[in-house]
Order: structure tokens, then C-alpha cells, then sequence
């Protein structure tokens, strides 16, 4: 359930690029879901954040897309979409993966996402 949200997330980050408007979308359905669920907001909080963040470099609705492509071909001339893509898509993935796998360990230990915040 968490990995299918941290996806979802990620893959709609390609069509809607701004954080805050799609957690205005996706907060009145996903926030209530999950409590119904016993899980706490901040919880559901947190997973929209690790889809959301590592996917921001790869997608190319992003105005840093073109930036980061602009500067990729002050190095390299003959860099495009593809060559910027293929760079930055394992890192991407690689922080994807390293967050919730750090997440899933934190979860399971039970530790305390902040002061008076309990994970469960």
C-alpha cells in the first residue's frame, strides 16, 4: 500500500509537476484513505514526499528540466532530452528506492517521525 502510493506519486509527477498542486489533488482522497487504514497523515505526508521529490529531475514538464539540459550542453554539444534523461534516471531511481527502503526500516522500528508524532 505505501509502494503503490510512492509510485503513483512518482508517475504523476511526469504530468504535474508542482508539488503543491498535486498534493492539493491527491490530499482530500489520500489523506482520509489512509487514516481509514489507521495511518497517521504526517505518515501519508511523508510518502507523497518520497514520490514526489526524487521524480522532479527526470520529468520533463519541470522548468529545471531545461535548465539542467541547457547546462548539460555548455559541456557536452550534442547532449539532448535522452542523454539527460539516461544521467539523471538511476540516480533518480536510486534515491527512490534508498527513501523507501529507509522509510520501511524506520517504519518498522516504530521510531517517531517528530516531536509527539508517532509513526503508527
Amino acid at each position: 500500500m505505501f509502494a503503490g502510493l510512492v509510485l503513483l506519486v512518482a508517475v504523476l509527477n511526469f504530468f504535474i509537476t508542482s508539488g503543491s498542486a498535486q498534493y492539493a489533488l491527491m490530499a482530500p482522497v489520500i489523506v482520509p484513505m489512509f487514516m481509514l487504514l489507521d495511518v497517521a497523515p504526517e505518515v501519508t505526508q511523508m510518502l507523497f514526499r518520497m514520490g514526489d521529490s526524487p521524480t522532479n529531475v527526470i520529468s520533463p514538464m519541470s522548468p529545471y528540466f531545461a535548465l539542467a539540459l541547457g547546462y548539460i550542453q555548455q559541456y557536452h554539444r550534442k547532449a539532448g532530452i535522452g542523454t539527460l534523461f539516461s544521467l539523471t534516471l538511476p540516480i533518480s531511481m536510486a534515491i527512490l528506492v534508498g527513501w523507501f527502503l529507509f522509510f520501511s526500516l524506520w517504519y518498522a522500528v516504530g521510531l517517531p517521525l517528530g516531536p509527539g508524532v508517532p509513526v503508527r
